[in-house]
């Protein structure tokens, strides 16, 4: 009898256990971090061995380190709405066919159209309280000043509290400008074109040639005169038009601040943990670290090996602690999957005015952002939850910052859209270690809306197999970058294209050195028809869509332009500095 009860003694408990393991695998709170710009060569946790980084090495060393983490796009705004939809951004128009890959104003009608599905929209409707803290970067507004039809509380987020476009060096007085080297560049043959016929006109009337109305003269002088007038006008105030601070619809800081402005995104995303330690929460807490303009708050500044770059990526990794001690505080932590990513590699080509680097590290790996090189694609990948994920281990499998959909939309007991392609994949069986094989055969990398290069990793080999269709032309020709024009570009007289495609095998040739030719590698032309193959599949697999990153969709359009004042105040407010002050540990 004492054997019987001991015995069921034992299955209860056993029964508890499961019943505690299920509930914390079905609907855990997730937590995921997104640097910007940030190189897989500036962690400790990847090698670094200068910049220090405890807290986001504590998450690797308690959780699964991704060492072969790719981004579906090698610039901010497509990357991103891959990661929210876990689609290729080709397949949801944000994939550019012009030069221009990213959103530049605030006042664009291009953005991450409503049909689209993101994991916010999906956790929302199980249950999730959802939140995006920081950069958004994927539209505002479509036809009207508060349509929002693009803005995070349209995509599932019910908080939201960031930048709506990205961070600019002309955000930050001192910092120098993105925009007026190539306006000066761009506008230097209109002027001249301009200058030009209206000399020819005054000489042609002059001599009696030809008979100009003065009237039509005017008109096109008065044209020329408002549209430099506007252009003037729109880079003067810049910062003002497209450097703010938002919670949900509303501006509260214009233009933004850089003072504690770590501080108070991380004082928003711990917060917003504290008011939901009894229900699921998704928090989408994205860095505005380590994008240009560069910044450190006084507790950072001039404490790094590396200048203002390395005090931003400390400052950045106490923010990461202070959000793990949250967790802690509240006994969340065993219940929460907290990941850690960048949206794409390093900006290799950032130098500032005086010449300090102000672009990080991408360790081993060739190029960087803008590329499709593997250092402007191959990010940090880090996945943290107790008792679930292993911890300690590596994965050298291929995976994809669009796998991060599958996962927490399954792991929230959602349904994956039925009626759409989804490209990523669920990561649990890998980071359990219950598959050892990725499910990603192919992976395509998209420079803009142009087919760049494949990788295959075939499921019966070591082998990385990375076919490049075409290349940047690096500037100077023997840099590692596009120093000339700030990033590469995907087209025209900027790329070389490669025929038959150049081919690399990553498992033996990681920073892309030597090409492998027919004559150094057997099944060259075997491993070429296998990859056509798959881009023939992929290509079949694509709908066209709207695209969102037209000129049309990218231009200014100041009715859409949002301001906290009238213009004839220059849009300026501060709803911030009235508050109380942080009070957060800068330890």
């Amino acid at each position: 009898r004492k054997k019987m009860d001991l015995l069921l003694l034992l299955i209860i408990c056993q029964c508890a256990i499961n019943s505690i393991k299920t509930y914390s695998v079905s609907k855990p709170n997730i937590i995921l971090l997104m640097a910007d710009d940030l190189g897989i060569g500036d962690l400790g946790c990847y090698g670094n061995r200068t910049l220090r980084t405890p807290n986001i090495d504590k998450l690797a060393a308690e959780g699964v380190t991704l060492t072969q983490h790719i981004a579906a796009a090698p610039l901010c705004t497509p990357s991103r709405a891959a990661f929210l939809t876990g689609r290729y951004p080709i397949r949801s128009g944000m994939a550019a066919f012009s030069r221009v890959g990213v959103f530049l104003f605030s006042a664009s009608s291009g953005g991450l159209a409503s049909e689209e599905i993101t994991f916010s929209k999906l956790l929302k409707q199980k249950g999730y309280a959802t939140a995006l803290i920081g950069k958004w970067h994927l539209g505002m507004n479509c036809e009207s000043s508060n349509d929002f039809c693009h803005h995070p509380l349209s995509h599932g987020f019910d908080y939201f509290y960031g930048l709506p476009v990205t961070n600019f060096r002309d955000c930050k007085p001192g910092q120098g400008s993105v925009f007026l080297k190539g306006v000066q560049k761009s506008l230097v043959i209109p002027i001249q074109i301009t200058g030009i016929a209206l000399v020819s006109l005054a000489v042609v009337q002059y001599i009696g040639l030809l008979k100009v109305p003065f009237q039509a003269l005017g008109y096109f002088l008065l044209i020329i005169t408002i549209s430099l007038v506007v252009l003037i006008f729109f880079f003067y105030h810049f910062r003002h038009l497209n450097c703010f601070l938002m919670r949900d619809h509303q501006i509260i800081q214009q233009p933004l601040s850089y003072e504690n402005l770590t501080q108070r995104l991380t004082k928003e995303a711990m917060q917003f943990i504290g008011r939901n330690t009894d229900a699921p929460f998704l928090l989408v807490l994205s860095y505005l670290h380590v994008h240009t303009a560069l910044y450190a708050s006084e507790n950072f500044k001039g404490k790094s090996k590396h200048g203002l770059y390395g005090d931003a990526v400390e400052e950045m990794d106490w923010s990461v602690g202070q959000v793990l001690d949250m967790l802690e505080k509240h006994n969340l932590s065993d219940n929460t999957l907290v990941y850690f990513t960048s949206d794409q590699g390093a900006h290799v080509e950032e130098i500032s005015s005086a010449g300090e680097v102000h672009g990080g590290c991408n360790g081993i790996y060739k190029g960087g952002k803008s590329t499709n090189w593997e250092g402007g694609i191959r990010v940090p990948g880090l996945l943290r939850w107790p008792g679930v994920v292993q911890a300690g281990a590596y994965l050298d499998e291929p995976t994809s910052n669009m796998d991060i959909f599958p996962t927490i939309v399954k792991l929230a007991d959602a349904q994956l859209p039925s009626d759409r392609i989804i490209d990523g994949h669920d990561l649990l069986p890998l980071l359990q270690g219950k598959v050892t094989k990725s499910k990603h055969e192919f992976l395509f990398h998209y420079c803009n809306a142009y087919l760049n290069a494949v990788r295959w990793h075939p499921g019966n080999s070591e082998s990385v197999w990375k076919v490049f269709f075409f290349t940047p032309n690096f500037s100077p020709e023997d840099s590692n970058g596009c120093y000339d024009s700030h990033v590469c570009f995907c087209h025209g007289g900027f790329i070389t294209r490669h025929e038959p495609p150049l081919l690399f095998d990553l498992s033996r040739d990681p920073e892309e050195k030597v090409p492998l030719t027919p004559e150094t590698e057997s099944r060259f032309y075997e491993i070429l028809r296998v990859v056509h193959q798959a881009v023939d599949n992929h290509t079949r697999s694509l709908h066209a869509v709207p695209n969102q990153l037209s000129w049309d969709n990218l231009v200014w359009k100041p009715w859409l332009q949002l301001c906290c004042s009238s213009l004839s105040q220059f849009c300026s407010c501060d709803y911030e500095s009235g508050g109380s002050p942080l009070q957060l540990h800068l330890g």
